[in-house]
């Protein structure tokens, strides 16, 4: 069966299972990290510093990545990944006592650094696998690729829990670890050599976006993903605990059903958007439904303050706000890969995606500071969700320098 398909599409299949594979793991990784040291009895606070470098870290990652990528060739860069991975969650097998903070924060450094060179090789592999003229069919790919890790990160979440109840922290681990080690020796055959290898070898200051559109995009993307992290990260999942009563069990498992919803609308995006009716997207798309997301935060604020039941406003609200931020995050996913440049695309989607990184670790951070500032609660949330909206404002206002003219869709399918 597998043989009849054509090359790209072969190529596409293998880039997309590595890439469940790893995102399986990192959800269910996150998970079981959150879960285990709050049994150990580490603070919120303490529990938030393991992460810490693994936002810093993709940031770096995905700058550096992308000139790797260029240099090294996708697939290289891809089982770099993985193999990190595995290192990873090989150093969480030490001994109990040996799990100290500092430790799991290296471990988290790398495993940042495995996920974003994943992601990047990943979104830059599909670039060269689908024709110039196949607008169409990339703008289906990407948003298949996309919304499938997100639902694939949220049923790791689940994932996670339900290994750490089955085999305990260490079980669970080594079960991944090895499970992903198949991974990346069957990645290691099947992966095409030199995929997105630079013909021109560009210099380490080609890092940095020499494309108007990628530079504009870029900046939009941060305001973007900043705006869903201000509230998302922190503020919410504590307001549910603290202020509505929320188990762990409650919190945890609303969180990763809103992020598997989350990436089944990522996938259904082009549908949404127009795709079958012969349209892709361009920059008035990304603007129109940016503006339509920087409205929502607003109206969950106003919910908040209005007598309404806090449980509905913000489970109605979250709800709607996933599924219109799913769309622009697809419609984002898309265009970088229709923007960049087939030589060396991993540079224009690694300065992207690094963009992305830091939106998330500003979003991460002012969440936890702004929430505690405005007094925690309802007043923290809301003061967070207004922070959310106005830097949708800012991605709005950004996103009108976008190109407003799509390429054409095409029909045409990769043969090879």
């Amino acid at each position: 069966m597998l043989s009849q398909l054509s090359p790209a599409i072969r190529q596409y299949l293998v880039v997309t299972g590595n890439y469940w594979a790893f995102t399986l793991t990192d959800g269910a990784l996150r998970m079981l990290v959150v879960l285990h040291f709050h049994g150990l009895g580490y603070s919120p606070l303490e529990i938030a510093l393991l992460f810490l470098f693994y936002e810093i870290f993709g940031v770096v990652t995905n700058l550096v990545g992308g000139w790797l990528g260029a240099h090294l060739g996708l697939n290289r860069t891809m089982n770099i990944g993985l193999g990190l991975q595995v290192v990873a969650l090989a150093m969480l097998l030490v001994p109990p006592a040996w799990l100290t903070v500092p430790w799991v924060m290296a471990v988290q450094a790398l495993s940042g650094i495995a996920k974003d060179l994943n992601k990047m090789s990943a979104k830059s592999s599909i670039k060269l696998l689908v024709p110039e003229n196949a607008q169409g069919t990339l703008y289906k790919w990407v948003a298949i690729l996309t919304g499938s890790k997100n639902a694939l990160k949220g049923a790791g979440f689940f994932l996670g829990g339900a290994l750490l109840m089955w085999l305990g922290f260490a079980g669970a681990v080594a079960a991944m670890a090895g499970a992903l080690a198949l991974v990346w020796l069957f990645s290691l055959v099947l992966l095409k050599k030199d995929l997105g290898k630079a013909k021109n070898k560009p210099k380490f200051r080609d890092v940095f976006s020499k494309s108007r559109a990628i530079n504009i995009l870029s900046a939009a993307r941060m305001f973007l993903f900043g705006a869903r992290d201000v509230w998302f990260v922190v503020a919410l999942p504590v307001f549910l605990s603290q202020t509505l009563g929320w188990n762990h069990t409650q919190t945890g498992g609303f969180l990763a059903l809103w992020v598997i919803g989350y990436g089944l609308v990522q996938a259904l995006a082009p549908r949404i958007t127009g795709k079958a009716a012969g349209r892709v997207p361009d920059g008035r798309a990304a603007t129109g439904w940016a503006a339509m997301l920087a409205v929502l935060p607003v109206l969950i604020a106003l919910g908040l303050v209005s007598g309404q039941d806090p449980a509905l406003v913000l489970i109605g609200g979250l709800l709607v706000f996933g599924a219109v931020f799913a769309i622009n995050s697809s419609l984002h996913s898309y265009l970088i890969v229709s923007y960049a440049g087939s030589d060396g695309v991993s540079l224009d989607v690694g300065f992207y995606y690094m963009a992305n990184a830091m939106g998330r670790l500003i979003g991460t951070l002012l969440s936890g500071w702004v929430f505690q500032l405005a007094g925690q609660g309802a007043s923290g949330l809301q003061a967070c969700l207004w922070l959310s909206a106005a830097m949708l404002a800012m991605t709005v206002v950004i996103s009108l320098g976008l190109p407003s003219i799509a390429r054409d869709q095409g029909s045409q399918m990769p043969s090879g």
